[in-house]
C-alpha cells in the first residue's frame, strides 16, 4: 500500500511539476504567503484606518472592512479554484485569464495589470518617502525616493530570494508594530467609549466638507488589494496549484483579523475628532511609537519590493507570448532565473514615473486597472461553472454564488471608487483586446473559447427550436455548394463569395472516386481556407462516391437534419449536356428539401465582367399588376441581387418585358414593389415587347438573375448567356426568403 501511495505520488508530481527549473523554487510561505500578507497590512492599516473609522463609527468601520474584504476573498476563492484546475504559468493572473479566455483577452488585462503594478511601485515609494521625512523633516524628497528606488532595484536585479529574505525581516517589523500596539492596552490607553455608528464629517485635505459611507468605502478599499503578490511568482513556485490557495487566503484572513481589532483599538483610545483629523493615531497612541512608524517604514517597502518582483514576472510572461512588439526580448531569462530584461524595463518605468513626483491624478486608475484583472478572474470561474465542462475538475470546489458576487462586487466597486477612472480603463482593456485580436496572436495552448461559444449554440439552439421555423428577417444565404473538380469551384470563387459576404456561410462537398489522389483534398481544403481569409465561414467535406448524383442527394438529405443546415444549392450548368440528367434528379430533389437554388451559367468569354451591373427579371403580372406579400418565384432572385449590388457596389436594374398597352401599370408596380422592398438606388426597367425579344434589346449587364421554371431546359438556359452576352444565375425561391420582409 505504501509503495503505491509513493508511485501515485511522484507521478502527480511529475505532472505538476515537469516544467519546474531552478528558478521554480519558493513554497507556500516565502512565495505566496508572506508578500501577500505584507502588502495588505500597508499604508491604509497605518495611516488611514483611524480615519474611517472615525467617520463610520465602530460598527460602519466594521461593515467598510468586511464588505471590502468578502470582494477580494470571492476572488481569492475563485483565483484558488481556478489555479487547481490548470498548469499556471509564469504571469500569475495573466496566465490564468489567458489560458480560459485566450491570449486577446488574457493580454487586454495583463498589460493594463503590469503598468498598475509598476505604477504602484513609484506610489509604494512616496509613502515610504512620506513617512521617512516624519522621522527626518530636513532631507530632500527627491533624493529620499532615488535611494530607495535604487535599493529595490538592486535586490530584485540581483534575486527573487534576496527579496524574499528581506521580506521575512520586514515581517518582523510589522510584527513588531502590530505587538506594540497590543501592548497600549495593558497601559490604560483604551478609555474612550465607542461611537458605533459615525456622521461622517469628512476629510481635513477637504475642510471636513462632509462625506458618505461609499466614500469612506473608496478610501480603503485598495487596503484590500495586493492578493496577487503571491500569485505574480506562479512561474517560481515548486507547487501553485498548494501555494496559491493556501498562501492567499491564509493571508486574507490574517489581515481581516488585524484590521478588525486595530478598528476596535482605535475606536477605544482616540476621540471622533482626533481619529478623522489626525493620520497618525496609531503611530501616537501605541505603547512604542517608533516601533509602529519602523512598521509604517517597512509596509511601505515590503509593498513595494512585491510589486517591483512581481510586476517584471508579468512582462516577461506578456513577451513570452509576444503580446506586444518584440515582445521576446522582455521574456529571456538570466543564468539564474530571473527575467533581467524586464526587471530592466520596470525600473526604467519606475524611474520615470518618479520624476512626475505626484501619480495622485492617476492612483485611482491604478486600482480600477488591479479590479479589472479581480472581475476577470472571477468572470472565468463563473463561466467555467455555468459551461459545466468535463475539462473544468478543480480540486478546490467553490459554490456557484461565489464568483458571480465576486464579478458583480468588483464591478460595483470601480464604479463606486471612481466612475470615471473605471470607464477610462474598460475602455484601455477594450481598446488594447481590439489591438490583440488584429495582430493574430499564435495560441500555445488551448483555452475554453471553443468550449464557451460551443454552449452558447447549444443554448440557442434549443431556444430557437421553440419558435416559428421559418424566421423571414433573420434569413441569410447558406450555400449548399457541391464540387465535381477544384478547376471549377476556381472559376466560380469570387461569385460565391459575394453571394455570402458578410453573414452568410459556405458548405463546400467535394465528390471524389476511390481512385483520386490526395490532391483534390489539399485544394478543396486550400479554398475554405480562402473563403475564411475572406471573412466567410465555411465549411468543407469529401464524399468518397463514384456517383456524383447520388452523392449530391445523399448530402442533401442528411443537411436537413442538422441544425445550422444550408438554405441554397449552388450549381453550375456546364456548357456541355454530359451531366443534365444529374443536374434533373439534383434540382428536383433540393426542391422537394425546400431549398433554394442557384444555377449559374459562366460567360465563356467575359465571365463576370467588371462585375459593375446587375439585371433581375421579374415576370409580367397582368391583369392586374396587383403588389402582394407573395411574389412568387422572385424572393431569392432579388435578395441574390442586391446582396451582390452591395458585395459589388454595382448598379442593379428590375426589368420586366410587356406588350405596349401596359407599360404604364408596370412602372407602376416596379416602382411599388422597389419602395416596398426597400431597395433604394435601384432602377425600374420596362421592355416592350415579347420575353424572347426583350432579352435581346436589354440594358447591357454583367450578370442576369432569371426565374428557374419547374421543368427546365437546360439547353434553352444556356443559350440565355449567348442572348444576353452576360453570365446568368437561374433562381428557385424554397419558400422560406421574402424580400419584403
Amino acid at each position: 500500500m505504501n509503495n503505491e501511495t509513493t508511485e501515485e505520488y511522484s507521478l502527480q508530481e511529475q505532472v505538476e511539476d515537469h516544467e519546474s527549473t531552478i528558478q521554480q523554487k519558493y513554497g507556500t510561505f516565502g512565495g505566496v504567503f508572506v508578500p501577500t500578507l505584507l502588502t495588505i497590512l500597508g499604508v491604509i492599516l497605518f495611516l488611514r484606518q483611524g480615519w474611517v473609522i472615525g467617520n463610520a463609527g465602530l460598527l460602519g468601520g466594521w461593515l467598510i472592512i468586511t464588505l471590502a474584504f468578502i470582494i477580494v476573498t470571492f476572488t481569492a476563492l475563485s483565483m484558488s479554484c481556478i489555479t487547481t484546475n490548470i498548469r499556471i504559468k509564469a504571469g500569475g493572473a495573466y496566465s490564468i485569464i489567458s489560458q480560459s479566455l485566450g491570449l486577446e483577452v488574457g493580454g487586454s488585462v495583463g498589460l493594463p495589470l503590469y503598468l498598475a503594478q509598476t505604477f504602484a511601485i513609484t506610489m509604494y515609494i512616496f509613502g515610504f518617502r512620506e513617512g521617512w521625512l516624519y522621522i527626518f523633516p530636513g532631507h530632500y524628497a527627491l533624493l529620499v525616493d532615488i535611494i530607495v528606488f535604487g535599493l529595490l532595484f538592486t535586490v530584485a536585479y540581483l534575486s527573487a530570494q534576496l527579496a524574499f529574505r528581506i521580506q521575512y525581516l520586514i515581517l518582523a517589523v510589522i510584527a513588531g508594530a502590530l505587538i506594540s500596539v497590543i501592548a497600549s492596552v495593558f497601559s490604560g490607553a483604551m478609555e474612550y467609549n465607542i461611537q458605533w455608528w459615525g456622521t461622517f464629517p469628512g476629510a481635513p485635505d477637504d475642510n471636513f466638507q462632509g462625506g458618505s459611507f461609499w466614500v469612506v468605502f473608496a478610501v480603503f478599499f485598495p487596503a484590500a488589494t495586493g492578493i496577487m503578490a503571491g500569485a505574480n511568482m506562479s512561474g517560481e513556485l515548486k507547487n501553485p496549484k498548494k501555494s496559491i490557495p493556501l498562501g492567499t487566503l491564509t493571508a486574507i484572513g490574517i489581515s481581516y483579523l488585524v484590521y478588525m481589532a486595530s478598528g476596535y483599538w482605535m475606536a477605544r483610545v482616540a476621540p471622533v475628532d482626533e481619529l478623522v483629523s489626525n493620520y497618525n493615531v496609531m503611530i501616537d497612541y501605541a505603547f512604542w511609537s517608533p516601533m509602529v512608524l519602523f512598521g509604517l517604514l517597512g509596509a511601505t517597502f515590503s509593498s513595494a519590493l512585491a510589486s517591483i518582483v512581481g510586476a517584471p514576472r508579468i512582462l516577461q510572461a506578456l513577451g513570452d507570448h509576444k503580446i506586444f512588439p518584440r515582445g521576446e526580448v522582455f521574456s529571456k531569462l538570466a543564468d539564474n532565473g530571473e527575467p533581467r530584461n524586464a526587471i530592466m524595463m520596470t525600473g526604467g518605468l519606475v524611474l520615470a514615473t518618479l520624476m512626475v513626483r505626484d501619480l495622485n491624478t492617476i492612483a485611482p486608475l491604478i486600482t480600477m486597472f488591479f479590479l479589472i484583472t479581480y472581475m476577470m478572474i472571477n468572470l472565468v470561474v463563473f463561466i467555467e461553472q455555468r459551461m459545466d465542462m468535463i475539462s473544468f475538475r478543480p480540486t478546490f470546489k467553490i459554490p456557484k454564488f461565489v464568483p458571480f458576487l465576486g464579478t458583480v462586487g468588483c464591478l460595483f466597486t470601480m464604479f463606486i471608487i471612481n466612475s470615471t477612472f473605471g470607464l477610462i480603463a474598460l475602455g484601455f482593456v477594450i481598446i488594447t483586446y481590439l489591438y490583440l485580436t488584429n495582430r493574430e496572436l499564435h495560441v500555445p495552448h488551448g483555452d475554453m473559447r471553443s468550449g464557451l461559444f460551443v454552449s452558447l449554440a447549444e443554448w440557442a439552439a434549443k431556444r430557437v427550436s421553440g419558435l416559428p421555423e421559418n424566421n423571414e428577417r433573420a434569413w441569410k444565404a447558406n450555400l449548399l455548394v457541391p464540387v465535381r473538380s477544384a478547376r471549377e469551384l476556381r472559376g466560380s470563387f469570387s461569385l460565391i463569395r459575394n453571394l455570402v459576404y458578410p453573414k452568410g456561410s459556405v458548405k463546400l462537398v467535394g465528390m471524389s472516386g476511390n481512385n483520386e489522389s490526395s490532391a483534390f483534398r489539399d485544394s478543396l481544403m486550400d479554398f475554405a481556407i480562402s473563403f475564411s481569409r475572406e471573412n466567410v465561414y465555411t465549411q468543407w467535406s469529401i464524399i468518397d462516391s463514384d456517383d456524383f448524383k447520388d452523392a449530391v442527394l445523399n448530402s442533401l438529405q442528411t443537411l436537413q437534419g442538422t441544425f445550422f443546415r444550408p438554405n441554397i444549392l449552388f450549381l453550375r450548368l456546364p456548357t456541355y449536356k454530359r451531366y443534365d440528367e444529374e443536374l434533373y434528379a439534383i434540382i428536383n430533389e433540393a426542391r422537394n428539401n425546400n431549398m433554394g437554388i442557384q444555377l449559374y451559367v459562366e460567360d465563356p468569354i467575359a465571365q463576370l465582367g467588371r462585375s459593375s451591373s446587375i439585371n433581375v427579371w421579374v415576370r409580367e403580372q397582368s391583369p392586374e399588376w396587383d403588389l402582394s406579400m407573395e411574389l412568387g418565384n422572385m424572393d431569392l432572385a432579388l435578395l441574390t441581387a442586391y446582396k451582390l449590388k452591395v458585395n459589388w457596389k454595382a448598379e442593379m436594374r428590375i426589368i420586366t418585358a410587356v406588350e405596349q398597352a401596359q407599360v404604364k401599370e408596370a412602372y407602376r408596380y416596379l416602382k411599388n414593389l422597389l419602395e416596398a422592398a426597400r431597395l433604394p438606388d435601384v432602377q425600374a426597367h420596362v421592355q416592350i415587347g415579347t420575353f424572347a425579344e426583350a432579352i435581346q434589346h436589354a440594358p447591357q449587364a454583367d450578370l442576369d438573375l432569371l426565374g428557374l421554371p419547374k421543368n427546365p431546359d437546360l439547353d434553352e438556359l444556356r443559350s440565355y448567356v449567348e442572348q444576353t452576352q452576360s453570365a446568368c444565375v437561374f433562381v428557385a425561391d424554397s419558400g422560406n426568403e421574402n424580400i419584403l420582409a
